[in-house]
């Protein structure tokens, strides 16, 4: 069996990627937030130019499934008009920038402002991404990003480089400039030879950014559950899949959508959880211990369905645990060790215990329909 294709690079709106089911198509709404109007206007968008499917992505981006090269050009036109689309692809690309959703209006200005300082920054490989987890708290720690603004203990400001203990203490004004100048010393010392590279695989390799680096970051918070949070209400999916219906009902609720790196909506000043099939509120859904790539047939690298094996075993994972259901080696949608893994080979699914999509199978490969039928001592450890 041949190894998955690896890419290297995130789909944007302007520079769709071939999936199985069609153009990906992945938008950055500016602060990660979506308008009543803006998100009804997706909505309509993915059904009629796409097949009205959308993924939540855990760098809080908005996908649109199932688009062709022939609708393309229109969906590109109706997004425009609802502010959702750069003037160009270098300049979507270089927006990479992830606010945590729980922002203030001080972190929101400070994700404008770095925004706008990278407008002009330098051109960086396609995954390297910023964060602003500028709360009392840090919440996106677990969250991929390669240069950090965040708070230490004592509430004061610091820039720092992933793989780093510590940050450096910076201000309001300057963290912007300074953040795209930790980019460009990452690019001159080395970072991303053959225009790839991650900011910790730099540090571990020896790398030491610039700065006196000497406060640490608060103590972080662990990822939210969905449900009831002081700033509205956090609303989750199955696998991070919604359709276009789900967002159009959601849009007329008139609540401002904020995305978020947990597969997850922040739906603002929302009273009450609306009546939308598919919707998880319940911290205690078994449907948040399985994480599921789409597979086969929606990705061409998925050698199995995934979704219907990771919904029948979800309700066995025992509390605590975690399955992690991937139709290749890759492992997309949890790049992570996890307690287990099945992984889609061609003779079946592939049990890896304590490891990725990519680690060694314990045991040997059984049909989606055999596991499902019996799934005596998948959960049991060895």
């Amino acid at each position: 069996m041949s190894a998955p294709l690896v890419r290297g690079w995130c789909p944007g709106a302007l520079r769709p990627m071939d999936s199985g089911d069609g153009w990906i198509v992945r938008l950055r709404p500016p602060l990660g937030r979506l308008s009543p109007a803006q998100a009804g206007g997706v909505a309509r968008l993915a059904q009629a130019h796409g097949n009205g499917m959308l993924d939540l992505s855990a760098r809080a981006n908005l996908q649109i499934r199932g688009v062709t090269p022939a609708a393309h050009p229109a969906l590109i036109e109706g997004l425009r008009a609802l502010g959702l689309v750069d003037a160009t692809a270098e300049a979507e690309a270089r927006r990479s920038v992830l606010l945590t959703p729980f922002a203030t209006p001080a972190g929101d200005a400070l994700a404008a402002a770095l925004e706008a300082a990278l407008a002009d920054g330098p051109a960086l490989p396609s995954k390297f991404g910023f964060a602003v987890d500028g709360g009392p708290r840090p919440v996106l720690a677990d969250t991929p990003a390669d240069i950090r603004l965040e708070r230490d203990a004592g509430g004061a400001l610091i820039l720092r480089a992933d793989g780093m203990a510590l940050g450096t203490p910076v201000t309001e004004a300057e963290a912007p400039g300074r953040a795209v100048a930790l980019a460009r010393w990452f690019l001159a010392s080395g970072g991303a030879p053959g225009g790839r590279g991650r900011m910790a695989a730099h540090v571990a390799r020896g790398a030491n950014p610039p700065g006196a680096a000497r406060s640490a970051p608060a103590t972080p918070l662990p990822p939210p559950a969905p449900g009831r949070h002081p700033a509205g209400m956090l609303l989750g999916f199955a696998f991070g899949a919604l359709d276009a219906g789900a967002l159009a009902a959601l849009a007329e609720t008139g609540a401002e959508l904020r995305l978020t790196p947990w597969r997850m909506l922040l739906a603002t000043d929302l009273a009450a959880v609306p009546a939308i099939p598919g919707l998880v509120t319940d911290p205690d859904d078994p449907l948040r211990r399985v994480a599921a790539c789409v597979g086969a047939p929606g990705c061409p690298q998925g050698l199995a369905e995934t979704r219907p094996l990771a919904r029948a075993l979800a309700p066995l994972v025992p509390p605590g645990g975690f399955l992690h259901v991937s139709g290749c080696a890759k492992g997309c949608a949890h790049p992570k060790a996890a307690p287990l893994t099945l992984v889609a080979t061609a003779g079946g699914f592939a049990p890896v215990r304590n490891g990725t999509a990519a680690g060694r199978a314990t045991d040997p490969a059984r049909a989606a329909e055999a596991i499902a039928a019996d799934p005596a001592g998948l959960f049991e450890t060895p």
